[in-house]
């Protein structure tokens, strides 16, 4: 096999399948020097593991002079949609019925009002600032999208279980789900301003949302029973493997929402099966280092030649999306304020975090309006960067 042109100055011809397994193996290892320097300073390690991509990005392109991408080429997108999976499975495992009669009013006023706002914000606000329609409606419905991976680790880090931590979780879990709706909203009235064909976009987000359910309740029924037929050990194991497995390839075959398909599935083990916490304890101790492959591919996914030339729609975005999520989330506490007392007014903040669903509907966006593309791509990838940076430091200010 050839060897990659990135890795071309290499003074041997190791093969393409080599510099690969070379390349996870410096990941995982870097992964633990982060954890060392996280534990001795404020950062997190996943905002760490970012710059470690932005690193890897500046060294390709740079360095190098080769063009922007990620480091692993065609591996990157089967290990990221992995890690997603696994921690969208883990998020619906804590929609349990018990939690969603005592916090269930609470998330959806909180999570409705963010995305409201926050989306009115982004929207009007570039719009404000003279940019074009399609860019301004399709980063605000863009905006709406959280990485639930950066949430969950940081909460689970921390160790608070308070009810900041359980709404936090609550709203991630359903997060992606309302991104799709908006997005799929957004693309459908853009198309029928330019071109008439809304139709078809309300299509394509109605077999997004309706298939990805039909999905993880196909899998998720079976796999509640099994679950509690299962002894512990290594059965539980190969189980938990394969319902993320599956998750992930027959989403991407089908053209569905892996997140929902997961979160789907995991509320259903979570609420149906005897012995539900066994294929969540399973997945937690394999979830870190497909977690390390994420967070590092998408710091190092950005394409710094075509960043700087959407700089200021860049900079706007992300202040514009800041402000809309702590204005929803204040206006959340505030309406929430005679049902629960312990919200900080600035919970919105803990939701700022960006990653592979925002990219995705990027890619969507580009391929549906192609004049605007470049510019979306540009803007979506390097807030990205920023935001998983930025947005774990949020997430343990809101904590504390």
């Amino acid at each position: 096999m050839t060897l990659p042109d990135s890795l071309s100055w290499l003074p041997v011809d190791p093969s393409l399948s080599s510099v690969t397994l070379m390349l996870l193996g410096m990941m995982l290892s870097i992964s633990i020097l982060a954890d060392v320097v996280a534990r001795r300073t404020f950062l997190p390690r996943i905002s760490l593991l970012v710059l470690v991509g932005v690193g890897v990005a500046v060294v390709q392109q740079v360095v190098l002079g080769q063009q922007g991408g990620a480091p692993l080429g065609g591996l990157s997108e089967p290990l990221i949609q992995v890690a997603l999976v696994m921690v969208a499975f883990l998020l619906g495992g804590e929609l349990t019925l018990d939690r969603l009669r005592s916090l269930g009013p609470l998330i959806l006023i909180v999570s409705i009002s963010v995305i409201g706002v926050g989306t009115l914000a982004v929207g009007v606000g570039l719009l404000a600032l003279g940019f074009p329609v399609v860019v301004a409606v399709s980063l605000a419905a863009i905006s709406v999208a959280t990485d639930p991976a950066a949430v969950q680790e940081t909460v689970r880090a921390s160790g608070d279980t308070r009810l900041r931590a359980r709404l936090l979780l609550g709203i991630v879990a359903i997060d992606d789900g309302w991104g799709i709706v908006v997005f799929g909203l957004a693309m459908a009235i853009l198309g029928w301003m330019l071109s008439g064909d809304g139709e078809l976009a309300l299509l394509e987000a109605a077999w997004e949302l309706g298939g990805a359910i039909l999905l993880g309740t196909a899998i998720g029924l079976p796999a509640a029973w099994l679950t509690g037929r299962l002894a512990r050990g290594e059965p539980t194991q190969v189980e938990a493997l394969a319902l993320i497995l599956l998750l992930a390839g027959i989403s991407s075959w089908l053209g569905v929402s892996s997140l929902l398909a997961a979160m789907v599935t995991g509320a259903l083990v979570a609420n149906l099966s005897r012995h539900h916490t066994r294929s969540f304890n399973e997945i937690e101790l394999i979830e870190w280092p497909f977690l390390v492959f994420f967070f590092v591919l998408s710091g190092a996914s950005i394409d710094l030649y075509r960043f700087g030339d959407a700089l200021g729609l860049t900079l706007a975005y992300i202040l514009l999306r800041l402000f809309g999520r702590y204005l929803g989330g204040l206006l959340g506490v505030r309406l929430a304020r005679k049902r629960q007392a312990d919200l900080p007014g600035n919970i919105g903040l803990a939701l700022t975090p960006q990653a592979g669903v925002a990219m995705g509907m990027a890619l969507l966006a580009a391929e549906r309006f192609p004049e605007q593309g470049p510019m979306l791509l540009s803007a979506v990838v390097g807030s990205t960067v920023v935001f998983e940076i930025l947005g774990p430091l949020l997430v343990k200010r809101v904590l504390r």
